[in-house]
């Protein structure tokens, strides 16, 4: 149909699979509790991937969610399913919930997720970091409706300061305009086939040199085409060290 993207053909990966190594020793940033007071059904309290998970589960678009977890042990998908609302997990619930091992890097726990998600055929895929618990709906449906008319697709937010680019040696070798530079958030869109192939052929450049990809966006860009962007939200922080959990917490 035209204008009109169903349920069965997008699908969603949340990444988990890192180690939290800037969180410092403890429970994986992914799995800690997000806030007093927010429990499940099943009186679980609401976790940062829970509640990633969640704002996806709640778009009916959306049909299957993958999400990557640690390589490390064992018991990582029993630690993954325990991080998320039981009702996420009933069977023959909407959106079907799958889990992945990751790979070393952030990408090849990507390129895992869409490995498994071929056997779906989903037409768009959107790749989010498990560490953004206070993603909305409203940015969730932005990405989506962009994609009706671009098949990739990024949110990004004004920069409030003037960025500079600087050498190893720390001397400023650009002065940047701020009009046209901004920060590039998740969830991030794109059409599934391409992106599918894009992350095969970084795992090709990997292979032969040492090259890290910053986000799913830089993949798309170098081996497909141009990203689209949409405007990011200001409550989507990402949580990357013990005190964004409190200073990030959004204000009611």
């Amino acid at each position: 149909m035209d204008g009109v993207i169903a349920q069965a053909a997008i699908a969603a990966v949340i990444t988990a699979a890192g180690s939290s190594s800037r969180m410092g020793k403890g429970i994986k940033k992914e799995y800690r509790p997000l806030g007093a007071g927010i429990n499940d059904a099943d009186r679980r309290p609401l976790t940062v991937l829970g509640a990633a998970v969640s704002a996806f589960a709640a778009n009916p678009r959306i049909g299957i969610i993958v999400i990557t977890i640690p390589t490390s042990a064992e018991s990582a998908e029993t630690e993954a399913r325990a991080a998320l609302p039981m009702s996420l997990l009933m069977t023959g619930n909407k959106p079907r919930i799958l889990f992945v091992p990751g790979g070393s890097t952030r990408r090849a726990s990507v390129h895992q997720a869409l490995a498994l998600l071929s056997a779906y055929n989903p037409d768009y895929v959107l790749i989010h970091d498990g560490g953004r618990p206070w993603v909305d709906g409203l940015l969730i449906e932005r990405i989506i409706d962009a994609l009706l008319r671009n098949p990739a697709v990024v949110p990004l937010l004004p920069l409030t300061e003037t960025p500079k680019e600087f050498d190893e040696a720390g001397f400023v070798i650009r002065h940047l305009r701020r009009a046209s530079v901004g920060t590039a958030q998740t969830p991030q869109g794109f059409a599934f086939p391409e992106i599918l192939r894009a992350h095969g052929l970084a795992a090709e450049r990997e292979r032969r040199e040492y090259y890290e990809y910053t986000d799913d966006a830089e993949v798309w860009g170098e081996f497909i085409g141009p990203v689209a962007t949409v405007e990011g939200s200001v409550k989507n922080k990402k949580i990357t060290f013990p005190d964004d959990l409190e200073k990030n917490m959004p204000q009611k």
